[in-house]
C-alpha cells in the first residue's frame, strides 16, 4: 500500500512537472513585441505613426537613406542650404569653396525624391492592422486607417509636384523567389491620375481622421488643406503648361495635364479653401497691436495659434531640436557661435513688399533726377510705411530682435570738396571705427559695423539683410538660438486664404478673390478693402503669395506651377529677376552742412559673392528619375529634357 501511494505521488509530481514546463515554454517573450501585439496597442501604432509623420519629405528632397544616415540637425541644415539656393536670398555663410552655395544653374536632380520605401511601409502598415487588428475597436481602425492614408497622399503629392506621374503603389510588393519579379514593376501613372487619387482619398478620409485641434497630426482641416494646395497646383499646371509655346508633355501623360482639368482644379481646390475658411476652426493670427511682430509671431507661437493648421513641431521635452537660429542669426548679436548668417535675404524680396499706401515697394536711395542721394536721419527710415509683413520675415538695418538692435553699417561716406563727390571708405574688418593708426584723419565714429554688410567676410550679411522668420526669439535660447524647439509651418490659414485668392481670380469670381487679399494685407497694415475687383490681377496674386510665404517653402513651386521659372531665373545678368541684389548703408560724413553730415545713404547693388545670374533650365521642371530606378524597372519612363 506504501509503494502504491509513492506511486502516484510521483505520477502527480511529473505531471504537476510537465505542466509547469509547459507553461514556461509558452510564456510570452519579454523582448520581443509580437506581430499581433503591435497592431492591437493603439499605443504602439501611435508609435509608429509618429515615425512615419517624421519621414514625411520636406523641400529639402531627402530620401529615407538620406535621413538614415544624418541626424536632424545635418537634415535642417540641408535645408536651409536650399533656402537660399531658390528662395528670395543667398547663402551668406562660412564656405570652403567660395560660392560653392550661391549655384548658378540647377541639377537636373535637384528636389528629387522616389521615396517607395515610405509607401511601402505605409501600405505595410494599412494591411496589418486590417489582418491583424482584431483587437481595435471599429472607430479606432477607421482612426488609423485614414489616418494612414492621409501620410500616403500627402507623400505622393510631393512626389508627384517633383517628379510629375509616379507609380501609384497602393498594396504591399513582396516579391515570391520563384518568377519574374516583372509583375512588380509598375508603370508610372498620368500626371492628372496622381492629383486625381489625392483628391479621391482626401475626400474618403476627411471625416474619419478625428485629432481635432491637432496641429501635429492630421485632422479633417489637414486634408482639406492638402486638397486646397494640391489642386491648386494641378490646375496651374493644367492651363499655364498648355500656354506655353512648346507644352512640357509626354506621350502617355505621365507629364502634363489636359487644360480642359483647369477649371474643375480650381473650383475643388476654392471648395476645399473655402471649407476652411468658413468653418470657424482657424483664425488670422492678431495677437500683437505691431503688425510686424504679429506676423512673426503667427509663424513661430505655439501656444494660442489659431492660424497654424499643420506643423512639423520641435519639442524641448523629447530633445528634438534643430540649429536654424544658431546658424542663421544675425553676426552683430550672436554670442560663442560658429557659425551665423547664413541665408540672408535679398533686396529684391525687399522691394516686393509694397508701403502702405499701395504704391510700389521699390527702396527710395536716390532723387528723381539721380543727382544725388536721399539722405535719412535714421537708418531705419528707409523703410518706414512698409507692409508690416517685411518687418515679420527680414531684419533690416536698425531693426531689433530680442530687444537688441541689429547694428548695420558697410562704410562711410565722405564728401571730396575738390572732386566734389564722395569717397566710399569701408573696413576690412567688422566692427572697425573710422579713426585711430588706420584712418587718422577719421572722427573716431563707426566705420563698418560688426552687423556688417560687408563684401568678402563669410557669416555677416553679404546682402545688407537678415533673415528673421524662424528665428528663435523664446526665452532661455539667448541669442544664440542653439537647440531651437521653433515648428516648421506645413499649413496655415495665410495660405489658404491666398490659395483661394487665386483659384477664385482664376474662375472669374474677382471680387471674392480681391476680399480674401485684402483680409490678409489689412492684418498688415494695410486700409480696409486695398484690394478691389478693379485693381486685382494675376500679378499682384502672385506677389502677395511672395511677400507672405516667403521662406515657407513656396517660392520655387509656385514659378515651377505657372511655368514662368525659365523666364524669372533664366541666366540673364540683364534680368533684375534672375540676380540677387544687395543694399549696402553709409554714415555720411560731410562737415559743415548740417543737412547731410552724419545721415545715412543707400546703395544697391549686385550682391557680393554672388556669382552670376540664376539659369533655370526647362529640365528643371521635373526632376530626373535616377538610372538605378530605369534599371529596376524598365516600365518607368524618363522626363522630357533628361
Amino acid at each position: 500500500m506504501k509503494r502504491i501511494y509513492q506511486f502516484i505521488m510521483l505520477s502527480t509530481l511529473s505531471f504537476a512537472f510537465l505542466s509547469c514546463e509547459k507553461d514556461w515554454l509558452e510564456r510570452q517573450p519579454k523582448n520581443i513585441i509580437l506581430e499581433e501585439q503591435v497592431w492591437n496597442d493603439p499605443r504602439q501604432l501611435v508609435g509608429i505613426l509618429a515615425n512615419l509623420y517624421d519621414r514625411l519629405p520636406t523641400d529639402m528632397g531627402l530620401t529615407d537613406q538620406d535621413r538614415n544616415a544624418i541626424d536632424i540637425n545635418q537634415e535642417r541644415q540641408a535645408q536651409w542650404r536650399r533656402m537660399a539656393d531658390y528662395d528670395d536670398a543667398m547663402w551668406s555663410g562660412f564656405s570652403n569653396e567660395e560660392g560653392r552655395n550661391n549655384i548658378v544653374t540647377y541639377p537636373f536632380d535637384r528636389w528629387r525624391i522616389w521615396n517607395y520605401s515610405l509607401v511601402r511601409d505605409i501600405n505595410h502598415a494599412l494591411e496589418n492592422i486590417e489582418t491583424h487588428g482584431t483587437a481595435l475597436s471599429a472607430e479606432e481602425k477607421t482612426q488609423f486607417n485614414a489616418e494612414l492614408r492621409f501620410l500616403r497622399a500627402y507623400n505622393y503629392f510631393e512626389l508627384v509636384k517633383r517628379m510629375g506621374g509616379v507609380p501609384l503603389v497602393t498594396t504591399q510588393l513582396i516579391f515570391n523567389y520563384s518568377d519574374d519579379p516583372a509583375y512588380l514593376q509598375t508603370p508610372r501613372a498620368a500626371e492628372a491620375e496622381v492629383y486625381d487619387f489625392i483628391a479621391d482619398e482626401l475626400d474618403a478620409i476627411k471625416d474619419h481622421l478625428g485629432n481635432e485641434g491637432s496641429k501635429t497630426r492630421a485632422n479633417k482641416y489637414t486634408a482639406l488643406a492638402l486638397k486646397s494646395r494640391a489642386m491648386l497646383y494641378a490646375a496651374s499646371i493644367a492651363k499655364y503648361n498648355n500656354l506655353m509655346g512648346g507644352p512640357i508633355t509626354t506621350p502617355g501623360g505621365e507629364v502634363g495635364i489636359p487644360a480642359d482639368r483647369a477649371a474643375d482644379y480650381y473650383r475643388r481646390s476654392l471648395e476645399a479653401s473655402e471649407e476652411i475658411i468658413t468653418s470657424g476652426a482657424y483664425s488670422l493670427y492678431q495677437n500683437n497691436p505691431h503688425p510686424g511682430e504679429n506676423f512673426y509671431e503667427a509663424i513661430v507661437q505655439k501656444a494660442g495659434n489659431p492660424e497654424v493648421i499643420f506643423a512639423w513641431d520641435f519639442l524641448t521635452s523629447k530633445d528634438k531640436r534643430h540649429a536654424f537660429s544658431y546658424d542663421n542669426i544675425p553676426r552683430s548679436i550672436r554670442e560663442d557661435n560658429l557659425s551665423s548668417s547664413n541665408v540672408t535675404p535679398s533686396l529684391n524680396l525687399v522691394e516686393s513688399y509694397e508701403y502702405l499706401d499701395g504704391s510700389a515697394g521699390e527702396l527710395k536711395t536716390r532723387t528723381p533726377d539721380n543727382s544725388d542721394f536721399i539722405y535719412y536721419d535714421q537708418v531705419t527710415d528707409i523703410f518706414a510705411n512698409k507692409d508690416g509683413r517685411l518687418y515679420g520675415t527680414v531684419i533690416y538695418p536698425g531693426a531689433a530682435f530680442k530687444g537688441l538692435t541689429v547694428e548695420m553699417q558697410a562704410g562711410v561716406m565722405v564728401w571730396n570738396a575738390g572732386t566734389n563727390s564722395y569717397q566710399t571708405i569701408e573696413g576690412s574688418d567688422l566692427g572697425s571705427d573710422w579713426g585711430g593708426n588706420n584712418y587718422p584723419n577719421g572722427d573716431g565714429g563707426t566705420l563698418t559695423a560688426v552687423g556688417g554688410p560687408h563684401r568678402s567676410i563669410q557669416e555677416v550679411s553679404n546682402t545688407g539683410f537678415y533673415l528673421r522668420k524662424y528665428l528663435d526669439s523664446g526665452p532661455g535660447t539667448s541669442t544664440r538660438g542653439i537647440r531651437s524647439d521653433v515648428w516648421w509651418v506645413w499649413f496655415r490659414l495665410g495660405e489658404i486664404y491666398l490659395n483661394a485668392a487665386e483659384a477664385a481670380f482664376e474662375l472669374g469670381l474677382a471680387g471674392e478673390a480681391a476680399g480674401y487679399l485684402s483680409t490678409l494685407r489689412e492684418r498688415a497694415g494695410f486700409p480696409e478693402n486695398s484690394v478691389t475687383a478693379a485693381t486685382i490681377g494675376l500679378e499682384r496674386i502672385r506677389n502677395e503669395r511672395r511677400v507672405e510665404l516667403a521662406f515657407e517653402d513656396h517660392r520655387v513651386w509656385d514659378l515651377k506651377r505657372w511655368r514662368i521659372a525659365h523666364e524669372v531665373w533664366n541666366g540673364t545678368a540683364s534680368n533684375p529677376d534672375a540676380v540677387v541684389y544687395a543694399l549696402y548703408p553709409y554714415r555720411v560724413v560731410r562737415p559743415g552742412d548740417a543737412a547731410r553730415d552724419g545721415k545715412y545713404v543707400f546703395v544697391k547693388m549686385v550682391a557680393p559673392r554672388f556669382r552670376a545670374p540664376r539659369f533655370f533650365q526647362m529640365g528643371n521642371y521635373y526632376s530626373a528619375i535616377d538610372q538605378s530606378v530605369i534599371n529596376n524597372n524598365p516600365k518607368i519612363v524618363r522626363n522630357p529634357f533628361h
